[in-house]
This record gives structure tokens, sequence and C-alpha cells, in this order.
């Protein structure tokens, strides 16, 4: 990509009305203009008052370009077919890199803070197409593919309530300070970093010190390795050929410019998704996609919850979270069972009944088991009718398989959510965790399917709006009739993959 070297003149100290001093600083938000690229430059006198200095905004694909390590790199055979085949579909392509829009800028600076290659905010789209929601057959989760094991060992922790291998800021968090850590055990080799990655240090490490000791070049191409991490070289070079070089190759990239488009906040304890999405006025799925580490109906309890939003919706938050708070503030909690522990107890510890307590966690009878969570509201109102997930009790001749039919699941799916394996014995009267039935991702399936508690002066049409579906889909799914829908109905809507 070329681009003419622009020079400008800055002007920092303005004489106004009898030595008042204006600032002008590079970089503000409210400061950054598109500027074209055929300027001519015009030296002013020091003299001449300047209302405002102008400064180019970048794009990501300038930035990663200009501060690119990656050089004198080989395009084979097999980067050349992965380029190809990017520019088969080139709508698709640019699809998977506005992906991105929301995340990379927070990925270049974090690699930058670790002082390690900016090239390196590519992999997610090798990875998972910047997609957070993205499950692969093998269960790594996430922007980064985290598997459970090494999303454990860089604290991405897992919940009921939030899956942190999700979280695309969390994540990034992660990948970065294990890319670090690959980066010094391969003496900064970005090659040897990235197969590693793929294929794990001890493989990689193996096979570099095979090489040396037949007397053979330890460069990757010259590595034997499984299949899948020859190629995962060949896919990274192929991505970062186009996005340098987009005129070559006749792409238009996607106009994402080098600046945060988010900011985070706090909000103080835990907050209903669709609350949140209301008061901030942005539909539930994107924010949802902007904190994809939230699996359940809200965020997890605590002190403080963390979202990001867009950075314009950030004064909304400062200024009206109190007034938020007050009106949705969630009358549950969270309880888990120890020894002891029955639902006439709890009912009566939590000034509820045991009725709600039952019918809030699909509980068919009064046995529980413990270290189960159950959730417990803190009035006695039947108003909290948010149903988090479903719940099977097991009963004799059951089997993961039948359960699984019945749900129209795999046995596989259900093992995940219950972290048991697929030919573990199930026992009589145990709970089995059917699928998170409020935000319900399967590896199969890029649908997720919601419930939603219908408000005062709801319709089906204000509501397929909301959520950008259509009133009659809505209609069917529920086995709706022409008679109104009442203020805390129950009512699942499927929306499309983020």
């Amino acid at each position: 990509m070329e681009r003419q070297r622009l020079t400008f003149i800055l002007i920092f100290s303005l004489l106004i009305s009898g030595c008042q001093q204006t600032q002008v600083l590079v970089g503000q938000e409210e400061k950054v203009e598109v500027i074209d690229k055929e300027i001519t430059v015009v030296e002013m006198p020091v003299e001449e008052l300047v209302e405002e200095s102008q400064v180019l905004e970048i794009t990501i694909w300038e930035y990663l370009q200009e501060n690119s390590q990656l050089a004198n790199y080989e395009i084979d055979s097999i980067t050349q077919r992965y380029i190809d085949n990017h520019l088969k579909d080139k709508k698709l392509f640019n699809r998977y890199l506005e992906n991105s829009t929301f995340y990379i800028y927070y990925v270049i600076q974090k690699l930058n803070e670790a002082n390690l290659p900016v090239e390196l905010a590519l992999v997610p789209y090798i990875e998972s197409n910047y997609d957070p929601f993205s499950i692969s057959p093998s269960g790594a989760v996430g922007l980064w593919q985290f598997m459970p094991s090494t999303g454990r060992l860089y604290d991405l922790d897992k919940s009921w309530w939030q899956e942190d291998r999700h979280d695309p800021f969390l994540s990034t968090d992660a990948a970065v300070e294990y890319f670090d850590y690959l980066f010094k055990r391969f003496d900064d080799n970005l090659f040897h970093s990235l197969a590693s990655y793929n294929a794990g240090p001890t493989l990689v490490e193996s096979r570099i010190k095979r090489n040396i000791k037949l007397g053979k070049d330890p460069a990757f191409k010259n590595l034997r390795l499984p299949s899948q991490a020859k190629s995962y070289i060949p896919k990274f070079v192929a991505i970062y050929e186009i996005v340098s070089n987009p005129e070559k190759y006749n792409v238009v990239l996607p106009e994402i410019p080098y600046r945060e488009l988010v900011e985070r906040v706090e909000i103080n304890g835990q907050v209903e998704i669709l609350a949140f999405s209301d008061f901030v006025g942005l539909k539930p799925e994107f924010v949802y996609k902007l904190n994809a580490g939230y699996t359940k109906w809200a965020s997890a309890p605590g002190e403080k919850s963390i979202f990001y939003i867009p950075l314009e919706k950030a004064n909304l938050i400062n200024s009206g979270k109190e007034i938020f708070l007050q009106e949705n503030k969630i009358n549950w909690i969270t309880h888990k069972i120890k020894s002891g522990d029955s639902l006439w107890e709890l009912a009566n510890k939590y000034d509820t009944k045991v009725e709600i307590i039952k019918k809030i966690n699909f509980l068919e009878t009064e046995l529980l088991s413990i270290n189960d969570n159950l959730l417990i509201p803190l009035s006695q109102s039947e108003n909290n009718n948010f149903i988090p997930y479903e719940v099977h009790v097991v009963s004799e001749g059951d089997s993961l398989w039948s359960i699984a039919s019945r749900y129209k699941l795999t046995p596989k799916t259900i093992a995940r959510n219950n972290s048991i394996e697929v030919s573990s014995v199930l026992k009589i009267g145990q709970q089995l965790n059917i699928g998170n039935k409020n935000i319900f991702r399967t590896i199969d399936s890029k649908k997720r399917t919601i419930l939603y508690s219908v408000k005062q002066g709801d319709n089906l049409y204000r509501i397929a709006d909301l959520f950008g579906v259509e009133a009659i889909d809505i209609k069917k799914l529920n086995d709706l009739d022409d008679a109104p829908i009442m203020p805390g109905q129950i009512i699942k809507i499927i929306i499309s993959a983020f």
C-alpha cells in the first residue's frame, strides 16, 4: 500500500485575546479527521493563527503495514492457494475482516504493550474469523480458540454465568500473555511461535532439536510437523499478504480506523442484559457480541459488572448509572447447596416460596444435590420470570442418547454442558443441564434461542423489531393464538448468529 508522506505544521501555541494559550493535542478523537491523500502542504508563518491542527486518521491495515516486522516472506504454492481461496469471494473475505472492527485495535494495543509483533493481530482471522462465539468440534472457544486446559492456565474462568474464553477482551489478554511466553521460548522467531500456538511448543521444540541434531536447517519450512501445523503459516502469510497489498489483489478493505471504538464501563451488582441493552439503545445481540463472556440472561453476580460498549454510549452510562440501577435491580441471588439444605429452609431463609424456587430452577422433586447452584428470589414475587436453563432429571431407563434425542441435541453437547463424558453412567435423580435457553449455543448451529419476559406495553411486533425477526415466526415458535401477550409471559425467540 503506497502512501504519500504528509508533512504537517503543528502550531502548539496560539496568541488569543492577549496571551491566552490554547493547546492542540495530536490524537484527540474530536480533532481527528480524514485528509485526502492528494494534499499540497503550504508552510504558514508562525504568526498566522491556525484554528485546528489536521491529523491523518489511518486505518488498521495501514498501521499494520507500517509497523509489521514480517519481511522477506515466501509465497509458495500452498500460500498462493490460500490467497486464491480468499479472492474467490471478496465480499465474504471482507465480512471476516469486518468481524474484527470492535476488537482489533484492543488486540494491537495489547501486543504493543508486550513488545510483540503487531501482525499477530491477524491470528484470530485464522482461528475463528474474529467470532467470539466460535466453538470448534474439539471444544476450542472464542477469538483465539482456547482449549479449557490452556484457558485455565491463563486465568480464563468458567462459571455457570460466564465463559471467559468467549470474552474477546479477556481472551486477548490471555493470548498475548501466551504469545509472550512462546516468543521468549523460541528466541523471538515469529513462525516457530505461530506453529507452537497451533501445534504446541513441546512438539515444535522437539522438531527443531531434531533438525539441529541431524545438521538440517531448523527453519519452519524444514520442520516435520502435522499437516494442520504446516498449513498454519501459509494461512497467516496469505491474510497478511492481501491486507498489506490490497491494490495488488484488487481488494477494497473495510474502513476500520486505528483508534478505540469501545469503552469499558463498570456497573454495580448484577445486570440483566436485555435491560442494559434497552438502556443504552443497542440491540441485545450486539451487546452480547461485545460482551460474549456473559452466557446467560444477566452478568455474573458480584460487586461489579464489566461491560464494553461503543464509545459514543459511554457518557450515557456514566451519567445515568444510578437511575438504571434503581429501576433494574436484580432481586435474586445464587445459592450453592451444602449439606443439610432443604427447599423449605431456603424458602424460609430468603423469604420466598418452595414452589417459586422449584419453578425457577426446573426442579421436579425437592431433592437437592450438594454443590449445585440454585437461583433464589429475594421477595415473594413471581415477577422474576427469566428461566436461565433447562434441567432434565434422570429417570429409570434414561440414557444420554435418549435424552439427547428428546431435546434434539447430541449426546456430546449434553456431556459438555454438564462436564461429563459421553460414556458416563447416569444416576436416577441426577440433574442434567440441557442448555442455556437464553443464549443457546451449539457447535452445529449458529442460531441462538433466547427467552424473553414480556413487559408492560409489549406486543409481538415491538418484540420482533427489537430482535430483528418476524412477528409471525415468534407466533409459530410459541404456538400463540390471536390473544394478546401478557406482562410476565415467557416467549422463545430465535435470533441469528452475531
